[in-house]
């Protein structure tokens, strides 16, 4: 297995498959990539996960953009070798067709970005009008066995803030439902940023149980029938202490720190023994962003 100088163990593989999206969220990140050129093919893809897999790498997250604007993601999906857990999160706007050959091909669950519930904030945050597809997506999630579906919600000021509870009385009793509130994050001038201190108090006083998640040390509660995780990368020691992924942009470059840009390592087009040292050189130069 890999591990980087702080000890920190390589378990975890974020593959950006695509820049493209059919949304225009105003909070994007995108994976914090700088204007890819290109996107990788389907054989480096399989190359890559190959690789990871050597360094028993046993979980790959297919991300984006949006990941099922690929059409060879069935493709992709299959060259996931047995043993090695393979995820992707999505906007849920495609998935209602596609969630059942996402599951046959091997895939083993989704996290769907839905910020809202109410379709005019819905429309405010992502600039289409497309909820009722991303809530067909996610019952043809469920069917599908992709679970557990997990609702990824960047929590923004002022706009979707009062949501929480009707988030959850819509996962309330459902099992297969887990919802992840998520921090804005830096990248755009999207002055929303909410106080997620005040939010994970209230969490802890309404909570019947509250548990530590291996990745990034952070807490799930549950409350009132509902599973929710609480994800704070900025100015959070923990999250980066207990950090485990290595990611991978979409024009071929290895990424060892979601938070910066500064040290990708280009591996377009590189094979076998020379993918394998980069892998090793990736994780030579992880470093915790907040110490």
């Amino acid at each position: 297995m890999l591990s980087d100088p702080y000890s920190r163990p390589v378990s975890n593989l974020r593959i950006s498959l695509t820049p493209r999206c059919n949304l225009r969220c105003m909070y994007c990140h995108a994976e914090g990539e700088d204007s890819p050129s290109h996107e990788m093919s389907t054989d480096q893809i399989a190359e890559v996960i190959r690789v990871a897999g050597k360094f028993d790498i046993r979980s790959v997250k297919f991300t984006g953009g949006e990941p099922l604007l690929r059409k060879d993601i069935a493709e992709i999906i299959e060259s996931i070798p047995d043993g090695m857990e393979s995820s992707m999160t999505t906007n849920g706007t495609l998935l209602v067709d596609l969630a059942r050959d996402l599951k046959e091909a091997g895939l083993s669950r989704v996290n769907i970005s839905l910020d809202s519930l109410n379709p005019e904030i819905y429309t405010q945050i992502t600039g289409c009008d497309r909820l009722d597809d991303v809530l067909e997506g996610i019952t043809a999630a469920l069917d599908a066995g992709l679970t557990p579906v997990k609702l990824n919600m960047v929590m923004l000021k002022g706009i979707n803030e009062g949501e929480l509870d009707d988030f959850f009385r819509f996962i309330r009793g459902n099992r297969d439902l887990v919802l992840q509130v998520i921090e804005l994050m830096d990248f755009r001038d999207c002055a929303h940023h909410a106080d997620l201190n005040g939010l994970e108090k209230d969490l802890a006083e309404r909570s019947t149980q509250i548990l530590t998640r291996r990745m990034h040390h952070r807490k799930k509660y549950c409350v009132e029938g509902a599973e929710v995780e609480v994800v704070r990368p900025l100015h959070n020691t923990e999250f980066c202490a207990f950090c485990n992924r290595l990611r991978v942009t979409s024009d071929g470059k290895l990424k060892p720190c979601l938070l910066r840009s500064d040290n990708h390592i280009d591996i377009a087009g590189k094979r076998g023994e020379e993918l394998e040292a980069l892998f090793v050189e990736a994780a030579r130069r992880r470093s915790p962003f907040f110490r």
